[in-house]
């Protein structure tokens, strides 16, 4: 009877432990199962960062948990794209009796596509200063002496001595 009341005791005291985590035994929890997604974007070398943490540039595969997530395409020039991605679970039938059926986890859409549109221009904000105008020159008839030339004319005595 007292091994019974004993037994019993040590049953209650640990099952308040099942919820209690002890630090440092993280690798005791099992990690959700983690599958491939291909990754693609037209143009290519955008990068693209998934809601689970893993990024690369296109074209590119990365292996994130498989739970909904979205992706985010981005390159300069162009508009941003974010596509969302669900889990799905596909059951495939054994080959004989031997081989029992089993659970295949993809995502939809695998490949994860993006066409990126270019971004619209960015307008400026500052005004451009209005275009320099040439000097106005003087009218030909002012500027010019009579005859055309822009010399002096000729004084009517040589200041040399004619021979």
């Amino acid at each position: 009877m007292r091994r019974l009341f004993v037994i019993s005791l040590a049953g209650i005291a640990l099952s308040g432990c099942a919820s209690f985590s002890v630090p440092g035994l993280d690798f005791l929890t099992p990690s959700p199962p983690q599958a491939a997604l291909q990754l693609e974007s037209s143009p290519q070398g955008a990068e693209a960062r998934t809601s689970a943490g893993p990024s690369c540039r296109t074209p590119c595969s990365v292996s994130v948990p498989v739970a909904p997530l979205t992706v985010t395409f981005t390159l300069d020039r162009f508009q941003p794209q974010t596509v969302s991605v669900q889990p799905t679970q596909t059951s495939v039938a054994g080959s004989s009796i031997d081989m029992p059926a089993s659970v295949v986890t993809e995502f939809d859409p695998n490949p994860v596509f993006a066409q990126l549109a270019p971004a619209a221009p960015v307008k400026r904000t500052a005004k451009r200063p209005p275009p320099k105008r040439p000097a106005k020159r003087p009218p030909a008839e002012a500027a010019a002496p009579a005859g055309g030339s822009p010399f002096p004319p000729p004084a009517s005595q040589s200041p040399f001595p004619s021979r």
